[in-house]
This record gives C-alpha cells, sequence and structure tokens, in this order.
C-alpha cells in the first residue's frame, strides 16, 4: 500500500501525508473514538478528491470527509483517508447580494463568512458554538443549528445547491426541482439519473410512506437528524399534490459524508437582525423552573433561549478567560436561562426583557434577571460556547461524555421528558449535566463517565439504550444537530423503525455501492462501545520537573484536550491562540494537534525507555511559540507552554541540548562578559557571519547592549532617588535580564515615574528570572533560579511592598511556572509571593482604581496610542489594565489593536528556521494595523520581544507603557 500512496501523492497537486504523526493526529475529533487512518489527504480542488476517489475504488479503502474536525459523534474518524478540505478549499466563490445567497467551498469558516456578508447587511444564521473555527461543509455534513436555530433553522433549511462528487466518481449538481425537471433527471444511465429512479421507486410505495410518517419524530421538532432525511423528501411536490420542489440537498445535509463528497455549497443568508439586542439572564433555584420558564420565553419569539447548569457555570469559576466573562452571574444558581430579545431600537429590545421578566415573576420562576447589553452581550454568548470545553476540566478521569447530549423533544414535552431522563441517571448512580438549546426542545445532557474503567465502558453504553428507548416514546429525535456518527448509529433501526432502516440501507447501497463514503456511520454502525480512544491501558507515571499534579500528571494534562478545536480560530476572531496555526492552518500546529500528538505518543510508547524520545513529538512541538495563548483560551486550560518546556527537558535527556539553546538560556550570563565591551559585542552579534553560525535568520537585527547595564545605575543612583511627597507606598524592583542589559532606559524612567507618583523602591539583588531557560526546556536551571528567588523576596514581599517587574515573561513566571517549579516546602511561598508580583501596567492600574493616581499627575496633552499585548499578558493578567493606565492622562485615546502573538515569542522570531513563520504571524493583524495608523500615532508595548518585531516588521518604534506616561508627567 505504500508504494501505492507514493504514487497518489504524485497525481495530486494538495498534500497527502501518511507519516505516523499525521495519522495519529487524524486518529481523533472531538468525540470519544479513535481509529488510525491509512493517509491524511489535503486537496487543493475537485480534481484532486476525484483523484482520490478513483484511488479509493481501485484499492477497496474509504474516503472520510473532514473540515475542522469537531464532531461530537465520531463522524471524521476511520481507518480510511481522511480527506481535509479546511487549508486550501476555503474560498468564498460568489456573493449575490440581491437575491441573499453565496456560493463556497467546504472549507469557508462559518464567521469568516459572515464577517465578508456583514458589509452587505447579510449573514448566514445558523450559530453553532463552533462558529469561529467551524466550516460550511461540516455544517452541512451534520445539519448543524446552534443557539439561533430557533429564528433561523438550521443549516439544511438554507441549502440551495450542493456541487459533489459522486462515489464512481462522476460530478453532479442538486437543487430544488420541479416535477417536469424531475423527469428528466430520471433519464439517462449515469449514476446521477440512477438516484431520482431509484428515490422514486423507495418512496412511493404506500407502505414506506406510512412507515416514514408513523415513525419519524414529531414534525414540530425543527432538530431532527437521525438518519436519512427521507420525511422531508416524502413532501416534495413528486409525492405531495401541494409540495416544495424536490431538492436532494434535504437528504445530503446531515447525511455525514457517507453519499457524496461535497465540492462546492450554495445557501441563502438572511438581512442581519435587529440591531438593538438584550439579554435576560434569568436565574433560577432548580432545573425545573428554568425548563417551565423556557416555554413562557417562546412566546416572545426570541433569537436565542440558552441554557447553563450549575456544573457548566462551576466549571466556568476555575477557568482563566471565563472568570472574566461571569459578571451577570447573581449567586449561586442551578440554572440560568439566556434569552436573546431584539428590536429596531434599545428601548423596543428592553421592553420585550422587561415584560418577559414580569411573567416570570408573576409565574413565580427565577430569583435574578440581570440585563446584559451590548457591549458585554459577546462576553455572555463567550460563556455559554465554552461549555464543551469547560467540561474537560471536571478533575479526575471521569469526564462529561458525548453520548446523549444531542436528544430533541418537542419543546412542550420537555420538562417531563428531562423528569423521566433524570430518573434514568440517578439509577445509574449519575448526576447528568444540562445545557444549551433549551428554546429548540433540546438540552445537551451528558453523564460524567470514566470510559478508562469496565464501569464506566458499560454505564456508556446502558445510559446510552436506555435514553434512546425514552426518546423514543416522546417521538424525538436521538440527534437533534450533532449527528449519529459512531454514537448513535447503532441505535437508529430502534428511533425510525427496522423498515424505516432497511430503506437507509438501501439508499446508501445506491448512491455508494462500494462503501466508499464515510462507512459505518448511519447504516452499519460498530458497536457504540468499540474503539474508543480510552481504552488504551494507562502507561507508567511521568516524572517530571514542573508540577503537573493538579491536573492528575503530564499525560492527563494533555488528555484535558477534547477536541473541541477552539485553537483552531483565526486571527478574525480575536484572541492568541493559536499563532503558528493562524499562519499555517495545519492541524499539527494547533494545541488540539500536540496534545493528541502527546497523548497518542506517550500511551503508545513502544519499547523505548524514554517516551519522550520521540522525533515526531520534537517536530510536532517545534512550531508552538509557548504563547501561553492556550492557558487562557483554551476552555479546557491546556497549558501548552509548560508541556513543551517538559518535553523538551525530557527529549534532551536523550539527546545533547543544542549549542543555540545553551546560549539562549545563558543569555544574561553572557551578557555580564559582553557589557564589559558593549560596542564590541554589538559590533559582532549584529553581523551576518557570526548571526548564521549561531543559527540566527540573517535579516533579523538584534538587540544592541546598552553602555550601562540597569543595576549598575541602580547602584549608583537608588539611594540619591528623590520620591515625591507625600509617599504613596513602597515596593520591591525586580530586574529582569532583558531590560537590565537591552531596554536600560525602560526601567530607569519606569523607576522614575513611580518615584516621581509618591513610590519609593527598594532593591534586593536577585537572580535572574529564568524565562529563558523555561523557553528551551532547561529545567533544572530555571528550578534552581525560581528557589533562588522565592527564598531572596519570600520574606519582603508582601501586599502592601509587591514585587514589580516592566518585562510581562519574566515578572509573571513568579506567578504561573514557579509555584509548580519550586520544592514542596517552598510551594505555598512561591504561591503568596506570585500573588503579590505585579507588572508595572497592574500596579500602576491597582493605584488609580484606588485614587492614589489620578489625571491630575499628568499634563493634557491630546495624544492617540495603538496597543499591542504580550501574550503572557492576556493569558495571565489583563490588557485592559494597560489601556486604563495609557487612558489616564486628558487626551489620551488608546485603541487596542486586536492582534494575537506578535510572531517574535522569545528567541522563536530570531531563529533561522523560524523567522518567515515569525513575519508571517506578525503580518495575520499586528503589522498591517500599523501600517495603517498615521505617523503621528504612538505605538505602546509592554514586552521587549513584541517592540522588536513591531521595529522588524514595520519600521515603527514601539514604546514601553511607561515610556508614554513618563512622558506625560506634569512637571
Amino acid at each position: 500500500m505504500k508504494q501505492a500512496l507514493q504514487a497518489l501523492a504524485e497525481q495530486l497537486e494538495g498534500d497527502l501525508h501518511y507519516d505516523e504523526l499525521m495519522r495519529r493526529l487524524y486518529a481523533t475529533d472531538a468525540s470519544v473514538y479513535r481509529a488510525l487512518p491509512l493517509a491524511v489527504a489535503l486537496p487543493r480542488h475537485t480534481e484532486d478528491i476525484r483523484t482520490i476517489i478513483h484511488f479509493c475504488r481501485q484499492q477497496g479503502c474509504s474516503l472520510i470527509p473532514r473540515t475542522a474536525g469537531t464532531s461530537l459523534a465520531g463522524q471524521c474518524v476511520g481507518e480510511g483517508i481522511v480527506v481535509d478540505v479546511s487549508k486550501y478549499m476555503n474560498q468564498v466563490l460568489e456573493i449575490n447580494v440581491e437575491e441573499q445567497w453565496v456560493r463556497v467551498e467546504p472549507g469557508v469558516v462559518r464567521d469568516e463568512l459572515n464577517a465578508l456578508l456583514r458589509p452587505h447587511g447579510l449573514f448566514f444564521g445558523p450559530n453553532t458554538s463552533t462558529a469561529n473555527r467551524c466550516m460550511i461543509g461540516g455544517m452541512v455534513g451534520n445539519n448543524s443549528c446552534g443557539t439561533t436555530s430557533i429564528a433561523y433553522g438550521s443549516t439544511r433549511d438554507h441549502t440551495l445547491e450542493l456541487e459533489v462528487l459522486l462515489s464512481d466518481g462522476s460530478e453532479a449538481r442538486f437543487s430544488a426541482v420541479d416535477s417536469a425537471s424531475f423527469e428528466q433527471k430520471r433519464k439517462g444511465e449515469g449514476l446521477e439519473n440512477q438516484l431520482y429512479r431509484h428515490i422514486v421507486e423507495e418512496l412511493n410505495q404506500k407502505d414506506q410512506q406510512d412507515e416514514i410518517r408513523a415513525q419519524f419524530p414529531k414534525s414540530s421538532i425543527h432538530r431532527r437528524n437521525t438518519g436519512y432525511a427521507v420525511d422531508l423528501l416524502l413532501e416534495s411536490s413528486i409525492f405531495s399534490a401541494d409540495g416544495p420542489d424536490f431538492n436532494f440537498c434535504q437528504l445530503l445535509c446531515g447525511s455525514e459524508g457517507t453519499l457524496a463528497f461535497t465540492t462546492a455549497i450554495k445557501i441563502h443568508v438572511d438581512p442581519l437582525p435587529p440591531p438593538a439586542a438584550v439579554l435576560l439572564c434569568a436565574h433560577f433555584h432548580s432545573l425545573d423552573a428554568s425548563l417551565r420558564a423556557t416555554q413562557m420565553a417562546m412566546e416572545f419569539h426570541p433569537y436565542a433561549c440558552e441554557l447553563m447548569d450549575k456544573i457548566i457555570l462551576d466549571c466556568t469559576k476555575e477557568n482563566i478567560e471565563q472568570q472574566k466573562n461571569r459578571f451577570f452571574v447573581d449567586g449561586d444558581p442551578a440554572a440560568v436561562l439566556i434569552v436573546e430579545l431584539r428590536g429596531v431600537t434599545p428601548e423596543a429590545a428592553t421592553q420585550q426583557a422587561e415584560q418577559l421578566e414580569q411573567q416570570l415573576r408573576k409565574a413565580g420562576l427565577g430569583y435574578a434577571y440581570p440585563k446584559v447589553y451590548p457591549p458585554n452581550i459577546p462576553n455572555v454568548w463567550t460563556l455559554r460556547k465554552a461549555g464543551l470545553g469547560l467540561l474537560a476540566n471536571i478533575p479526575g478521569d471521569a469526564k462529561a461524555v458525548a453520548c446523549i447530549e444531542d436528544t430533541a423533544v418537542a419543546l412542550d414535552d420537555l420538562p417531563a421528558y428531562i423528569q423521566e431522563f433524570n430518573s434514568i441517571m440517578e439509577g445509574f448512580g449519575q448526576q447528568a449535566v444540562y445545557y444549551a438549546h433549551a428554546g429548540a426542545g433540546e438540552l445537551h445532557l451528558r453523564p460524567i463517565l470514566d470510559l478508562k474503567t469496565e464501569q464506566g465502558r458499560a454505564d456508556f453504553r446502558g445510559i446510552s439504550a436506555a435514553t434512546a428507548a425514552l426518546v423514543k416514546r416522546y417521538q424525538g429525535s436521538l440527534s437533534g444537530e450533532h449527528g449519529d456518527g459512531r454514537v448513535r448509529a447503532e441505535f437508529i433501526p430502534m428511533m425510525v423503525g427496522e423498515q424505516n432502516y432497511a430503506l437507509f440501507r438501501r439508499i446508501k447501497q445506491a448512491w455508494d455501492p462500494q462503501n466508499l463514503f464515510n462507512p459505518g456511520k448511519i447504516v452499519d454502525a460498530p458497536p457504540m462501545d468499540t474503539s474508543l480512544r480510552d481504552e488504551v491501558p494507562p502507561p507508567p507515571a511521568i516524572e517530571t520537573v514542573l508540577d503537573f499534579s493538579a491536573t492528575g500528571g503530564f499525560l492527563r494534562t494533555a488528555e484535558k484536550c477534547n477536541g473541541s478545536g477552539d485553537c483552531r480560530k483565526l486571527s478574525l476572531s480575536g484572541g492568541t491562540m493559536c499563532p503558528s496555526y493562524q499562519a499555517t492552518r495545519n492541524e499539527r500546529d494547533t494545541t488540539r494537534g500536540r496534545a493528541n500528538a502527546l497523548r497518542e505518543l506517550l500511551s503508545h510508547p513502544g519499547s523505548t525507555s524514554n517516551p519522550f524520545d520521540r522525533q515526531e513529538l520534537r517536530e510536532v512541538m517545534d512550531l508552538c511559540l509557548s504563547c501561553k495563548g492556550c492557558t487562557s483560551e483554551c476552555p479546557s486550560n491546556v497549558d501548552m507552554a509548560s508541556m513543551k518546556a517538559e518535553f523538551l527537558h525530557q527529549y534532551y535527556k536523550s539527546h545533547s541540548i543544542p549549542l543555540r539553546s545553551r546560549l539562549i538560556a545563558s543569555n544574561a550570563r553572557l551578557n555580564r562578559l559582553a557589557a564589559l565591551w558593549p560596542s564590541l559585542s554589538n559590533w559582532l552579534l549584529s553581523s551576518t557571519w557570526v548571526k548564521q553560525l549561531l543559527g540566527f535568520a540573517p535579516q533579523r537585527s538584534v538587540p544592541a547592549l546598552q553602555p550601562q547595564s540597569l543595576r549598575r545605575w541602580l547602584r549608583q543612583h537608588l539611594s540619591r532617588l528623590e520620591v515625591a511627597q507625600p509617599q504613596r507606598g513602597t515596593y520591591y524592583f525586580f530586574c529582569d535580564e532583558f531590560t537590565n542589559f537591552y531596554d536600560v532606559q525602560i526601567g530607569i524612567q519606569a523607576i522614575q515615574l513611580l518615584a516621581r507618583l509618591g513610590y519609593a523602591p527598594q532593591f534586593i539583588p536577585h537572580v535572574e528570572s529564568g524565562r529563558a531557560h523555561l523557553s528551551k526546556g532547561l529545567l533544572p536551571e530555571a528550578r534552581r533560579l525560581a528557589i533562588q528567588n522565592v527564598q531572596h523576596f519570600k520574606d519582603q514581599v508582601t501586599a502592601a511592598t509587591p514585587l514589580i517587574g516592566i518585562e510581562p515573561s519574566a515578572i509573571l513566571s513568579f506567578r504561573d511556572e514557579y509555584p509548580r517549579l519550586v520544592d514542596q516546602p517552598l510551594v505555598a511561598a512561591a504561591r503568596e509571593l506570585g500573588a503579590h508580583a505585579l507588572l508595572i501596567d497592574e500596579f500602576l492600574h491597582q493605584e488609580m482604581e484606588k485614587g492614589n493616581i489620578t489625571a491630575d499627575d499628568f499634563t493634557k496633552t491630546p495624544r492617540k496610542i495603538l496597543l499591542h499585548g504580550h501574550c503572557h499578558q492576556k493569558a495571565l493578567s489583563e490588557v485592559s489594565a494597560t489601556a486604563w493606565i495609557l487612558g489616564l492622562p486628558e487626551g489620551h485615546e488608546v485603541e487596542l489593536i486586536p492582534s494575537g502573538c506578535c510572531g517574535m515569542a522569545g528567541s522563536f522570531g530570531y531563529e533561522q528556521e523560524h523567522y518567515e513563520l515569525s513575519m508571517q504571524i506578525g503580518e495575520l493583524v499586528l503589522f498591517p494595523a500599523l501600517r495603517a495608523a498615521g505617523e503621528e500615532v504612538l505605538v505602546a508595548a509592554p514586552g521587549t520581544s513584541c517592540r522588536h518585531q513591531i521595529a522588524d516588521g514595520t519600521g515603527r518604534r514601539a514604546l514601553h507603557p511607561v515610556e508614554i506616561l513618563y512622558a506625560a508627567l506634569r512637571e
């Protein structure tokens, strides 16, 4: 087969991978399943896909379509060739504003499409929680719905036309056809013609029609995604005199890629909703009360009606990013119902919200009814959308498992259904998780199971079977929007009856006689409790330098990634994670890809004595910039930066540490020597031949050593420093290794700024932060430095006398890595020290909030400032604090650039093999935003690497915030 795959690779313009790493990266999706594919294809166009189809026909293998890989039911898992259209087939082909439709390739991201449509006053309504990375092709395959389905329906409702390749490689274009056109389609010998003839033969039989109408879910349930949608075909004009035109798109939507391969999609788009919105966030002491309130809320025709239960809300407490989005939560509710109401004016929307609140109060439903208005509405929806990933934060191996999470019943049946469902859960000793689409009669119900145990796997099957029987009794749909996949397909005969299931099998046979397309989904599925990714026996515990005990060890930290793919969001969505993926669009460069690689290769270590000694892991970790975006933005808080540091340390147990890594880690010590002859050192390091010798990009400028170090200046001037009276406080200054040698003047201005504001500095000689050692995986040295710094400061630094630093990556190490690096007796002291180790921006913000520093301390000079935040600051602190302090002086107008990582990331952007990617990342948002700004606009960036990247990428000089504030001080 390897030779055949090599031959196939030569025929494709796109990419074909059949190495072990890529196969393992694509062995899972966001479900509980795992299957090692034969290969992974990244086609560039339709002809590539046709070539793959012919290859599969000849070789007797299958083809599994994939976009973002966020499917929860195992749709993207299979042993054939996974065909990922996300990298290349992602173009918007046509926008027709007058007729309100667009034509796109399947790899177009839903939110990116809407960004293009917004200037035209249009948008695509279905809105999944994964909208910033899910793709239209996947939405068609799963018939996605999302939070707005009660107003805009499902993807099927919007799909006008599908261009596909059939199983024989022939092209077909399916759209609405009237009776005359349908008859014309039946003529001919092509596979497309046969399909039109076949569907008439199948659905013209009265007993089959009666069986469909008797067995399918209630027609009032618009979230109906169980099996093939033959019930909708039956309503067409071919089988019903007054029905709409026949359209095979209704069958293909929700077919999970089992019938044809979609290459282009034409969808209807809607005018933008009314501009004014308000969220009524009703709080309840019981789940039942929230469900009864849902029925009342739906009478107001809301645009969304979503539920979050206590378990989900509790998970948000521990998530760095989501803690900020809990601002509206009052007390400790059992459930919160989020109802979005819209109107032409804010008053009209508010009036609806107040009327609903009055009705809820009158009915005795709820205890708090906060209303949320723009610009805070997106924060509430971000909290709701994070639900899936947040569930991975439940401690231990037992997790909230997707198996019964997609059931939909009629809204009137929902309270009674949930009551019976709770009884089932009690029988299994379970308390389920409830969240999502209450207004549509669909709650994402999840049992908490440990699939690593026999009992957990037995409950997995038992709960699924019992729930399927309950849904059938209510004439509901076992899958409302997530599809059948591997997890629910086994129960389809129960849900639709054996006769209808036999029809599904005949349809599959007619469309795909060789079973090429995504086999084992919808029909002829294997047992739902096989091929689970947690079935592998756990490897021995891994001894690490960094402490991963809070998440159960190193491997369990990787296992926290549940595949939701938040790391695949693009720069349009804002945030930092994941910069290398945003530039390359390669799955291997996502946090999910790296977590999958670690889990896969460490769970299957083979015979090696060092499970980390894998070149595949070295490759997949290489482009992690250690930006820490995943630490806060990943709902599961997968801290890939720490895992990369630990991986490198473990890898170096079997390999020598590269000279360049040693030099970078020893930067502070080497600079102490180089600073004896700064001019000579600067000349040498800026020469092309030295940079190339050391493995640095010759195009990259090198930061210059200053004639005097900051520590030397402190020794000479600190005792003579004048502090403004009355003195407002005292602090300890942390002189990091970057400011000490490169940004000396910034350090001086920081100390003078605080002195002029009335804050007296104290300085204790201390060692460097260890940031460079952490970034290069030299963890024993980083630990030694952390222990020394904790011992230096632990008895001095308090809330009243904080430790203040200038460089985010250095001072925030006290808060982030130090408590996980130091020996156990020092952990408590390290945590306490970390709580009082502040970025200067944070300290100034706190003092300004207390009223100790005011606008009166500064001049009234008009200035426009563009602010780029440091990645570690975004993850572990608040960039808003920097924006706040810069905006305090009257006349200062601050705009936060919606940029992620600048691309430099410490030494990453200096390294020759990473230079181009570093600049690509800068070009995503940061560089264009700065080029568009006038020369009179000041650029602020707290990070030394960020300032250097901005200079190299745009030629502009970025200032540290303290430079701007120092210049604005009143004389």
